[in-house]
Order: structure tokens, then C-alpha cells, then sequence
């Protein structure tokens, strides 16, 4: 298959690049920039440089249906995080909102009949879980991208699974609050001391998971427009912080800051039902396999 990955140029679309090449997919990435440093990093330097890659902007229509000519399948991941949305609204939306719609309509055009995109547990707020309600803007353009999904299917019979992750980590992951994790691996490799700036409890998933699920919802789509609570390991600041550093005795880290603004659900029977097969790895070897990517390059 020939797979469109947009945003595939961050930390995730390596991850899923990674795993699709494996697989002996063909992706094709669409990113508003040509760094391929980070698929370099995880799916190595050959593939990063042979990738057909095209360089535009989400928030305009054209430049991602032509990115996704020839295309059996669409990965939308393009998106701005917290802080952006925060800090400028409309940017926020113009990426998070119409770029999934762009990336539908690309879908629409080519009669690609299946969408797997990047929704988030920030779609819940910091009640129960027990139905999404976001407090921040991100949440609410997300949540906001899964009805237009649901739309899609309606009215043009796309089908397609919006994964909500909470926290995901692994190599690669730099930039966020919630890079905290990754980040207090890349200090403990080194020998060094890092403050977690969150606390509280938290769910964790390793990119190479995400990557695989994406993998699953590629080759074997589910039917419908689904949008799946990607729930890993639950966990809490302290217990990350304990664990990385029984891994790493040398290292330093701890926790401070107020917790993250998120109380997900703490099941998602969908998640067994759509992919029965697919099993998140354990906090201890996510967090061990972090540690000894940086390690490698120290």
C-alpha cells in the first residue's frame, strides 16, 4: 500500500513510518517542512532520504489532496499541541480542525475509503472520563475533528479510527509538557538529574505501541467512525520517576508541578473488540528501551 502520512516529519510519523516501511508499505509524508531528521532518527537515514515527501501547508485544501494522489491510505496526524492552541486560537483550529478536514477531503478525492488520524485524551477534562468534555482549546478542536470524522463516514461512507492517546513517549519525543517522561530518559542516559514538571497520575503508551495500532487500523480498518480511548499503562509521576531511576542508578529524577489537566477514562472495551491483537508494552520496558536509545548515541 501507498500510505499518506501527514505531519509525518515529528516524532509519531517516524514511529509510524517506521513500522509501515517494515511492513512493506510505501509512505509518502506531507509536512510543512523537508527536516527529515526525526525519521532519520528512528526509521533510519536510507529510508528518511528515499521517502517521496511533500513540503505545504494542512490549513489549505489543495496542496494535501495532490500530496495524496495515488494513495491507498490516509494517516492524519498534523496537528499543533496545547500550548499553541493556547497562545493563538485560530492557529490552533486552522491546523487541528480544517487540517482534518483537508486531510478527509484528500480521502474524498482519491476514494481512499479509510482515514486513521491523531484525536487525544485532552478531548476529556479534569472530571470523570465519563464523556468527553474539554476545558482546553486543543481538547475542543479535537473533539471537534472526531464528529467532522463521524460526518465523513455519514455522508461519504470514509471510514475511519481516531486514536486518543493520553501521554506518549519514546525516542524521539522532545517537545511538550508531556515530553517530561522521554525527556527524564534522555537525563538519566547521560547520568543526569531531571524534574519531571508534572505530577499525578497519568496514562502511558510507547510510540512504537501508537505506531503499531496505526499499523493495525491501516491493514485491517474497522468500519464505522471510531473514536478509541488508546489507553497504555497507568501510572503516576512518582512511579516513572522510581522506575527511571532503579534503570539508571546514576541518574536523578523527580517530580514537581501541577498535574496535567486530564482525567481520561480508565477503560476502553473498544480498544480489545476493534484490535483483539494489539497489547501495550510494560511502563518497566518502554522506559528501559528509552533509556538505551540514548544511551546508544551518548
Amino acid at each position: 500500500m501507498r500510505v499518506l502520512v501527514t505531519g509525518g516529519g515529528g516524532f509519531i510519523g517516524a514511529w509510524i513510518i517506521r513500522r509501515l516501511a517494515e511492513a512493506g508499505h510505501d509512505p509518502v509524508v506531507f509536512d510543512m517542512h523537508e527536516n527529515r531528521g526525526k525519521v532519520a532518527e528512528i526509521a533510519g537515514r536510507d529510508l528518511a532520504d528515499r521517502i517521496d515527501w511533500h513540503v505545504g501547508d494542512i490549513v489549505r485544501t489543495e496542496p494535501v489532496v495532490a500530496a495524496a494522489q495515488g494513495c491507498d491510505g490516509l494517516v492524519h496526524l498534523a496537528g499543533v499541541l496545547t500550548p499553541a492552541c493556547r497562545d493563538n486560537p485560530v492557529l490552533g483550529a486552522e491546523v487541528n480542525l480544517i487540517g482534518t478536514l483537508n486531510a478527509f477531503l484528500a480521502a474524498r478525492t482519491h476514494g481512499i475509503h479509510n482515514v486513521a488520524y491523531m484525536s487525544s485524551m485532552g478531548v476529556f477534562g479534569p472530571d470523570d472520563g465519563a464523556e468527553p468534555r474539554p476545558t482546553t482549546l486543543y481538547g475542543a478542536f479535537k473533539l471537534g475533528a472526531e464528529h467532522s470524522a463521524r460526518a465523513f463516514h455519514a455522508e461519504d461512507g470514509i471510514n475511519s479510527t481516531g486514536f486518543r492517546p493520553y501521554v506518549v513517549y519514546g525516542p524521539g519525543r522532545d517537545v511538550g509538557i508531556s515530553a517530561g517522561a522521554t525527556l527524564a530518559c534522555e537525563a538519566a542516559a547521560r547520568g543526569e538529574a531531571y524534574t519531571i514538571p508534572f505530577t499525578g497520575p497519568i496514562d502511558m503508551i510507547h510510540a512504537d505501541d501508537v505506531a503499531r495500532i496505526f499499523l493495525s487500523a491501516v491493514e485491517s480498518p474497522p468500519e464505522g467512525a471510531n473514536a478509541v480511548t488508546l489507553l497504555g499503562r497507568e501510572t503516576d509521576t512518582t512511579a516513572i520517576a522510581r522506575t527511571i531511576n532503579e534503570l539508571a542508578p546514576e541518574a536523578r529524577i523527580d517530580a514537581a508541578g501541577p498535574p496535567m489537566p486530564i482525567d481520561g477514562p480508565k477503560a476502553e472495551p473498544a480498544l480489545a473488540r476493534l484490535f483483539p491483537e494489539w497489547q501495550p508494552m510494560t511502563l518497566k520496558q518502554g522506559l528501559s528501551d528509552t533509556i538505551a536509545f540514548y544511551r546508544s548515541r551518548t
